[in-house]
């Protein structure tokens, strides 16, 4: 693979609905989730193939900066980029943008969120060499998951007119983007076969993507051209943190993608899912013979119980009887309980903790 094509990983955000194992200090990126490597470690192997660790890049903040250094060992300290606070998706890939433009202003940047779970790592990794050849002649390029249900929780990409095939793989205009639908929506959409899922992962040239930043967000060009140009001086922290105050809040899909014009969905098929609660985890680990899948180091303990997730870390037996479709996450410090139907409520915890000032659990 050409020598211009990095990797970024987008390391922040916080996981709230996979409380309380995802907090604050350790959010889902950095959880043993699915198997015995963090989800930001599954990310880096399963890019590694492709992109060697000298080209991978990862942007986190200040807080878990210390963290990505410990789960990528091997990763070169100037490839770690903290960004002072959250300010949305956008100012973190122009953050990476700036960087990597001024090491190699032919680059090509392929962008990953370091907390989705991908099965069929071979098929990604033809998906995103096949894109990054599109991104060649200026397209901004975003892999399209092929839908396998009308899932209300996602944005949807609609495409267009066929523009390529690039390694046996359809390349479409994108026609339009479309946030979370309602459930008549998200079912005319599977039906028609015109509509994927947006999964948050993008290709391109580095010089196209700030090009359209400067068209259409152009404040948050102007103070990421500001530290940029400040990255080697004493008071690069002062300067970025200052910048950052200025930055404005937004999405790279609502302040980049809906609006530039050479956007391309290049569909995929790979097993992906964005692990967004505790129903959508559990359905992707193996249970047992009555559907029970069972986690953490402590001891659980089913009886009469069906399809239900237990964790247990606390060095307590947990133990359920007669329970169907349950999750129940057992931690030194909370205990949650609730049916599998509510697990996208329990942000709502999150923010009742917040609200009564119990930041300890946070």
């Amino acid at each position: 693979m050409s020598e211009d094509l990095y990797a970024v990983i987008m390391a922040g955000g916080v996981g709230s609905r996979l409380w309380p194992r995802s907090r604050l200090a350790t959010p889902k990126q950095f959880l043993d989730l699915l198997g015995s490597r963090t989800m930001l470690q599954e990310t880096v192997d399963r890019i590694e193939p492709l992109i060697p660790l000298d080209r991978v890049l990862v942007v986190a903040g200040e807080d878990h900066a210390e963290t990505v250094r410990f789960q990528v060992p091997g990763l070169p300290p100037e490839n770690m980029i903290t960004e002072p606070g959250p300010r949305g998706t956008a100012p973190c890939i122009g953050l990476a943008g700036v960087m990597l433009q001024q090491r190699d202003s032919a680059a090509t940047m392929a962008v990953f969120p370091a907390d989705h779970r991908i099965a069929d790592a071979t098929g990604f990794r033809k998906a995103v060499a096949a894109a990054a050849k599109v991104a060649q002649d200026g397209y901004l390029v975003t892999l399209g998951i092929t839908p396998d249900q009308p899932h209300t929780g996602y944005g949807y990409i609609q495409r267009g007119a066929l523009l390529a095939e690039v390694q046996g793989l359809p390349v479409y205009r994108v026609q339009r983007f479309t946030e979370k639908p309602d459930a008549a929506t998200a079912e005319s959409f599977l039906g028609s076969g015109e509509y994927y899922w947006n999964g948050g992962i993008f290709i391109w040239r580095v010089s196209a993507i700030l090009d359209e930043m400067a068209r259409l967000l152009p404040q948050l060009y102007g103070e990421l051209q500001s530290v940029a140009g400040a990255w080697d001086a004493p008071d690069r922290e002062e300067k970025l943190a200052a910048a950052w105050e200025r930055v404005p809040r937004t999405t790279i899909d609502y302040g980049v993608m809906e609006k530039a014009a050479r956007v391309a969905v290049l569909p995929v098929d790979i097993g992906w899912d964005d692990v967004g609660n505790w129903t959508s985890l559990s359905g992707l680990l193996e249970g047992d013979a009555a559907g029970n899948v069972l986690r953490g180091k402590g001891r659980s303990l089913l009886l009469d119980s069906v399809d239900s997730y237990v964790y247990s870390s606390a060095g307590r037996l947990v133990t359920l009887v007669g329970v169907e479709g349950f999750v129940v996450v057992d931690t030194e410090d909370a205990l949650l309980i609730c049916p599998k139907e509510y697990a996208q409520a329990v942000r709502e915890v999150v923010k009742g903790l917040e609200t009564e000032g119990l930041q300890e659990y946070l």
